[in-house]
């Protein structure tokens, strides 16, 4: 595996060619598999990272700047998760190797507390979970987001948290702590409640009730979340009657607001998802490369419908907007100055 290509800008450094960009060196990476059935045909790969803090690119249509990714590769196995390119830089198979190769940051704690104190950072929001999940399974087993969240927590450094994972739960008194100094948004994806549409395009993650039991336990404890309803999967998910399903039970849980997100097919997922479509729903086929024809995205038109239709339901059903932001007060900085922040490779 090509592990000096994991740089802050790939296409920039020759195939081969090991270099100080290099996020972490190939004689720091130790691989280890586990002889547990929830970890059955995983492979971790424990590396100490060079650097925590990504920027997204500019280009990019994210309302934040900066993130933290502890994980690269998710056993949450979505067949439409667009992080499945940022496999390829490591040689690493975008399809099943995106779901059974995990390479762990285990020392991100530590990366992200020195990068806080910092005189060079000045408390932007951090967002996490936007490449992968930062609460998948490999998280019960190597809890690096209880060191994640005391930093941020003891930096009053604003974040937001977005997952498919109950293991947030865990967590729950870190992020009470963490909302009583600073900003603490979170979010949890719901992007439809039919069991069968589930097993099938999210085999690894926990069912959609599950995880609407924790925007309720989230809300009861005092902290709002609110739910990206992401994929809504054209010809599959789509459906006025699912719409209404999803955003009643929503609104049943408890979420401070609902956001749609129609599915878009990224390279790397839109193989992977496009191979998958053509074994369980062979029919929707030629209806994909039509509706997607132009590119990664859905037509604006059928964007504006489903986001639309959405937000009728939600305004139907009574969700209102997000609680407004907690204060947020500073304390002394300390520590050595960290490296200039990474690139954030890949996002929505």
């Amino acid at each position: 595996m090509r592990w000096e290509n994991l740089t802050e800008n790939p296409a920039e450094i020759p195939t081969g060619r090991v270099t100080d960009a290099a996020l972490f060196g190939a004689d720091t990476v130790t691989t280890r598999t586990f002889d547990t059935p929830e970890f059955a045909g995983v492979t971790f790969h424990e590396i100490r990272a060079r650097s925590i803090v990504n920027r997204v690119p500019g280009a990019s249509r994210m309302p934040f700047e900066w993130t933290v990714n502890p994980y690269r590769g998710c056993t949450h196995a979505c067949v439409y998760c667009f992080a499945r390119k940022t496999h390829s830089y490591l040689d690493l198979d975008t399809g099943l190797g995106f779901d059974s190769q995990i390479v762990v940051k285990v020392n991100a704690p530590e990366l992200l507390r020195r990068h806080l104190a910092s005189r060079r950072w000045h408390g932007e929001h951090i967002a996490m979970g936007t490449n992968v999940d930062c609460y998948q399974r490999a998280e019960g087993r190597y809890r690096l987001m209880p060191g994640i969240i005391e930093a941020l927590r003891d930096y009053a450094n604003p974040f937001s948290i977005l997952t498919k994972g109950t293991l947030i739960l865990r967590d729950l008194d870190l992020l009470r702590q963490a909302a009583e100094v600073t900003d603490v948004g979170v979010s949890v994806s719901v992007g439809f409640v039919d069991r069968e549409l589930w097993r099938t395009v999210e085999p690894g993650t926990p069912a959609p009730e599950r995880r609407l039991d924790v925007v309720r336990a989230l809300g009861e404890a005092g902290i709002g979340c609110g739910v990206l309803m992401a994929p809504v999967i054209p010809f599959l998910g789509d459906h006025p009657g699912q719409l209404r399903e999803t955003v009643r039970a929503v609104a049943a849980a408890g979420a401070t607001s609902v956001t749609p997100l129609v599915l878009h097919l990224r390279p790397g997922a839109r193989e992977w998802f496009m191979a998958w479509l053509g074994q369980h729903h062979p029919h929707l086929v030629r209806r994909y490369e039509r509706l997607y024809a132009e590119g990664a995205y859905a037509p604006k038109w059928y964007q504006r419908r489903i986001t639309r239709q959405v937000h009728e339901l939600a305004e139907e059903f009574g969700i209102g907007p997000s609680r407004a932001e907690g204060p947020r007060r500073l304390r002394a900085r300390q520590g050595p100055e960290p490296a200039p922040a990474a690139t954030q490779l890949t996002l929505l």
